[in-house]
């Protein structure tokens, strides 16, 4: 490697680094004596959530576990030998979970139709099952900044819910902690970072089902918009940290039916006689990215 392609791989190693570290810390994703389980699906981001994690972990104030966790669903031509070879060569402890939900799935589904949804309840399962017989305190998943804003938008478009990813979530038996450690970095840059650290990917297309195509519409519209509009995707996930339920219209979230006028200034108030203006420059709203270490923001936490 070259020595300007070093420079750039350190620099976006020590930027997924800090974004890790910052999200962790926002949302108290790890504590001291937590063990881990990461889900490892053999592409890109779990490949890239993992190295990170491992290599906070040997340098975070406080001590936790990682545990490396696979669910072979016994599709056919799955090389069930990468990532058992991967995570022994980097001395990584780790679980591979052998049971057989394509066989569930393709019974289930009608051909031609997207099987996403059931597979996932069926993993979802059998990874909640794991975590207790492995006793791990927080399952983390590999889910990034761009999955979190379709997530959003497929609500909104196809659901009629104002829903996304949560970066930390209670599991829906509610026996587990779910963590999103890659809540804030950019799909991009996972992309990048996986290609420099030349992690074995495993295609994600051996099931032979189709893609999902509201998602696919959704990624290609925000893939558009980051390219004539840069910093559009950061405002839009800005947004999701800066609600204002007063301001929406769900009467079950926000006491709507005894709203009265007090007499006194609202913090949150209306100013409905007053032109809504936005910033010409959506990159001067930003805001600035501090150069403070994921280590210091791990132990704020």
């Amino acid at each position: 490697m070259q020595k300007k392609e070093q420079y750039n791989a350190n620099k976006l190693q020590k930027r997924l680094r800090r974004q890790v570290g910052t999200a962790i810390a926002d949302f108290n994703m790890i504590e001291a004596g937590d063990k881990v389980m990461v889900c490892l699906s053999g592409g890109k981001d779990s490949y890239t959530l993992l190295d990170i994690l491992r290599n906070l972990q040997s340098h975070a104030p406080l001590q936790f576990e990682l545990i490396a966790m696979n669910l072979d669903q016994k599709q056919p031509g799955f090389p069930e030998q990468v990532l058992p070879e991967y995570l022994t060569r980097i001395g990584m402890p780790f679980r591979i979970v052998e049971q057989d939900t394509y066989s569930v799935v393709k019974r289930v589904i009608a051909e031609g139709k997207t099987t996403c949804s059931l597979c996932s309840r069926l993993r979802r399962g059998v990874l909640y099952r794991v975590a207790k017989e492995l006793g791990a305190t927080k399952i983390a998943l590999g889910h990034h900044r761009d999955d979190i804003l379709e997530t959003l938008f497929l609500n909104m478009f196809y659901g009629g819910k104002l829903k996304a990813m949560p970066p930390k979530l209670v599991s829906d038996d509610g026996q587990h902690i779910v963590i999103r450690p890659l809540a804030y970095c950019k799909e991009k840059d996972l992309e990048a970072y996986a290609a420099v650290a030349d992690f074995p990917i495993i295609p994600c297309n051996l099931c032979g089902s189709q893609k999902n195509l509201q998602r696919q519409v959704i990624k290609e519209m925000m893939q558009l918009w980051d390219k004539k509009f840069p910093g559009r995707l950061e405002t839009m996930f800005r947004a999701l940290q800066n609600v204002q339920l007063s301001h929406l219209a769900d009467p079950a979230r926000y006491d709507f039916y005894n709203l009265k006028a007090q007499g006194q200034p609202v913090i949150d108030g209306d100013i409905a006689f007053d032109e809504e203006t936005f910033e010409p420059n959506v990159e001067e709203m930003l805001a600035p990215i501090t150069e403070e270490t994921d280590e210091n923001r791990f132990a704020a936490g």
